[in-house]
């Protein structure tokens, strides 16, 4: 199935995509939501991100050709965990604001799930049950400003610099899902799933050992090698195999 979250004259919606239409759906997406009989052709509606998460549980450094853009760092033993804030969060065809703060905003393309329930002290077996579904994030990063901290709040939580969607999937076999970043046409990254250091049950389970996960919360894993910088006038656009294609244009802030 996938999910999406739209707005038709202003108000706010939940639905399920097949194709071009939507089936307006009712109830919670995280506890059997039912259909309400109302139907959208897609090109109708505004897409929004599609859940509003409490907070984005974020792994920096999970594929090895990424590690070594960064010189001078080693394989990390444990997975490098921080925190993207709700307020980062932007749908798809919004606009990616660069901060007058920065002089370098990077894409980092990434696959993510959505929890479905609440989420604590797990093994990685267990973890696809804790799971909705799966989607595409856009890591935005000030890395100047990450680098020049030398730690990662910072530089990973500007307004708008965490754009996700277009739908939610379910049903999808993380193993080796395609990854790209296009910009302006151009493939910048490409990778996939199967590369990571630490794969999506273990970060799962890992996180929640000491961050309890709840329904909505968003788990993202890393990037693929290729990172670069957004500059006013792109069109930044994140393809995942099974997903769909997350697109935003760039602006000065």
């Amino acid at each position: 199935m996938k999910y999406l979250r739209f707005e038709v004259d202003g108000i706010e919606k939940y639905g399920l995509l097949n194709q071009e239409e939507i089936t307006e759906i009712e109830g919670s997406i995280f506890d059997s939501p039912s259909e309400t009989g109302t139907k959208y052709n897609l090109n109708d509606v505004k897409l929004l991100a599609p859940c509003k998460p409490g907070k984005i549980v974020a792994v920096g450094l999970n594929y090895v050709a990424h590690v070594n853009e960064f010189s001078g760092r080693d394989i990390p033993e444990n997975p490098v965990i921080f925190i993207k804030l709700p307020h980062t969060v932007i749908g798809p065809g919004d606009i990616i604001k660069l901060p007058g703060a920065s002089k370098r905003v990077d894409y980092e393309a990434e696959f993510a799930v959505v929890i479905k329930k609440h989420c604590s002290n797990i093994e990685p077996q267990q973890a696809p049950e804790y799971i909705l579904g799966a989607t595409c994030l856009n890591d935005v990063t000030a890395r100047d400003i990450q680098k020049a901290d030398g730690q990662w709040t910072r530089g990973k939580n500007y307004e708008t610099f965490c754009p996700m969607g277009p739908y939610i999937v379910t049903g999808l076999d993380f193993t080796r899902l395609d990854i790209k970043l296009i910009l302006n046409g151009q493939v910048k990254q490409h990778g996939d799933t199967s590369m990571q250091i630490f794969k999506t049950n273990e970060l799962i389970s890992f996180i929640s050992r000491f961050i309890p996960l709840e329904p909505g919360d968003v788990v993202t894993t890393g990037t693929p090698e290729g990172v670069g910088p957004l500059r006013p006038g792109d069109i930044v656009e994140v393809e995942i195999e099974g997903i769909g294609k997350l697109t935003n244009r760039v602006a000065d802030e």
